[in-house]
């Protein structure tokens, strides 16, 4: 099977899986369950914003909780203050993405070398957190919205029908929601890197100068990027809040963006599914972790951390892929003398 063929393969394959699931879940799962794969959902959505940032756009950001959280509390906000979450929803996307344009127009076009672009992106999460920590008090309103300081912001509504704020939706609905926006944050980001824009943002990954000498202007596609990133994950933090009907300054805290990389890291760099399936992993240790008071939760994300990088630097998928790999010349060998064998038996 060649590359193309293996590539629109394995498309099919994780579409039609997630669509299964989709589908599945409510039917297989209790209510409480499904919530908790609701949460799955916004942390591997947020993965997939720094996949497609640091795996493909190739820019590590230090600081993803910042569009995380700005998601969050852009939904809450604007469900409070329009009582409808379809326009909430498109908020959570376009404030993000327009932060995010913003930052990375001075970062970018500033010529700011990637060491200083994580550390800007670290300092920026850190900024967010103490300010939102800081807004306690009915004087720190937005519209309706009192923004709560660190007790942040409770009972906020969860999706409903577009156009019908008193038709809220169930667990099955969010997770309807959630799962279709999953996947489609995944088709639209295959489909992208299989354009020409797609493409060019690999090639300013791979080498900058090479890319900027045969004209492309490298800080356009790194912006672009950068923007589609934080759209993404102000989505992840959109469900978040949806899901818990509740936002606060912890969505800023780095121990968030901290999540997102080592999800990244676990599932495996240049990878999109990879990613979601170290989320996922991830989120559900952490949930495990919290029923025991043996490990703390930091100290064994942290552990994880290591023990990937030291032992499996690639990431899961790619490590099995390249053992498939290994394997399958190996087996057609064994195949090959078998057959000759057989041939040469009377």
């Amino acid at each position: 099977m060649s590359p193309k063929s293996f590539q629109t393969a394995s498309f099919i394959g994780v579409s039609a899986v997630g669509v299964a699931a989709m589908f599945l879940m409510p039917v297989l799962l209790d209510s409480f369950s499904l919530l908790q794969c609701t949460l799955f959902i916004a942390v591997a959505i947020l993965a997939v914003s720094q996949a497609f940032l640091w795996g493909y756009v190739g820019i590590l950001s230090f600081g993803q909780s910042a569009f995380f959280g700005l998601g969050g509390y852009a939904y809450a906000v604007g469900v409070i203050n329009l009582g409808d979450s379809t326009g909430a929803i498109a908020l959570s996307i376009i404030i993000p993405a327009a932060f995010a344009a913003l930052l990375g127009y001075f970062m970018f076009y500033g010529r700011i070398s990637d060491a200083y672009v994580g550390v800007i992106t670290l300092t920026v999460t850190t900024i967010l957190y103490a300010l939102s920590n800081s807004t306690s008090g009915s004087q720190y309103r937005i519209g309706q919205a009192e923004l709560g300081g660190f007790n942040g912001i409770p009972a906020i509504a969860p999706f409903n029908l577009p156009g019908q704020p008193d038709q809220w939706l169930d667990e099955a609905g969010t997770w309807y929601v959630s799962m279709g926006a999953l996947l489609l944050v995944y088709i639209l980001l295959r489909g992208l890197l299989a354009t020409w824009f797609g493409r060019v943002i690999i090639a300013v990954r791979e080498n900058e100068t090479r890319a900027m000498l045969v004209g492309y202007d490298v800080r356009f596609y790194k912006l672009i990027g950068f923007a589609i990133s934080g759209g993404i994950a102000g989505l992840g933090g959109c469900i978040y809040a949806a899901w818990g009907s509740f936002i606060n300054p912890s969505v800023f805290a780095l121990s968030m963006s901290a999540q997102a990389i080592v999800s990244v890291l676990v599932g495996g760099v240049g990878s999109l599914i990879g990613p979601i399936l170290g989320a996922v992993l991830i989120q559900a240790l952490i949930n495990e972790s919290g029923t025991q008071a043996l490990i703390d939760p930091s100290l064994g994300l942290g552990i994880i951390l290591v023990v990937f990088v030291v032992f499996v630097p690639q990431g899961l998928l790619p490590s099995i892929s390249a053992l498939a790999r290994r394997l399958k010349p190996k087996r057609s060998t064994e195949q090959s003398a078998a057959g000759a064998a057989l041939e040469t038996t009377p």
